[in-house]
């Protein structure tokens, strides 16, 4: 009855701008109704945000 425990790898999500892999739990997330996006952090999201008024 010695089961080995593995620790089970977390969902990796892309940043929207850098594509930077980070866990789904500590992205942020920007949604819409039909879409999610998800950043790496403030200043990532910041970068979105000013591309998308261009």
């Amino acid at each position: 009855m010695n089961e080995e425990l593995k620790p089970i790898d977390p969902e990796m999500v892309a940043c929207e701008v850098c594509l930077k892999e980070i866990p789904l739990s500590e992205a942020k997330s920007g949604e819409a109704s039909d879409y999610v996006l998800h950043y790496c952090s403030l200043e990532c999201y910041a970068k979105w945000k000013e591309q998308s008024k261009e």
